[in-house]
């Protein structure tokens, strides 16, 4: 792991991060993953929304304002997934995707994992700063895939 972010420089220009759901901007999140991102196209609300109540989330924050967005699937022992990773394009190009992802990692309820996984089409820079290598031995992995209609 070779980039670290100091909060304190986000936090001084007024951003946060928060696992506080109730913060939350659901629309935004919905908006852009079911009109912008590529893997979510076509979600439906009430599984985003299932899926977010069900996740541990990561919400970034400028002056109290959605600007980027994460999740992860975890048994918080064993395994976890990272996943409906986002910064909002005027928030783009400052480090936050970063910063973002280093708080992720450093999370007390992700230490400890034997595995932790992510899938990404562009993003593969960003992700092996912090460890993440392409999958081995692929061909024990397996999944049912069933795109949104």
């Amino acid at each position: 792991m070779s980039v670290y972010m100091n909060d304190a420089r986000f936090a001084n220009k007024g951003y946060q991060i928060s696992t506080d759901n109730s913060l939350l901007d659901f629309d935004t999140i919905f908006n852009y993953l079911d009109g912008e991102s590529y893997w979510a196209k076509g979600i439906p609300a009430d599984k985003l929304r299932k899926a977010i109540d069900n996740s541990l989330c990561f919400g970034v924050y400028k002056d109290g304002k959605l600007a980027g967005f994460a999740r992860v699937i975890t048994d918080k022992a064993t395994f976890a997934y990272l996943c409906d990773v986002f910064v909002l394009e005027p928030y783009r190009n400052i480090g936050l995707s970063k910063w973002l992802v280093q708080t992720i990692i450093s999370h007390p309820d992700l230490q400890g994992l034997r595995r932790f996984v992510l899938a990404t089409l562009d993003a593969h820079g960003l992700y092996k700063q912090f460890g993440f290598e392409q999958i081995t031995r692929a061909d024990r992995w397996m999944e049912i895939f069933t795109p949104y209609k």
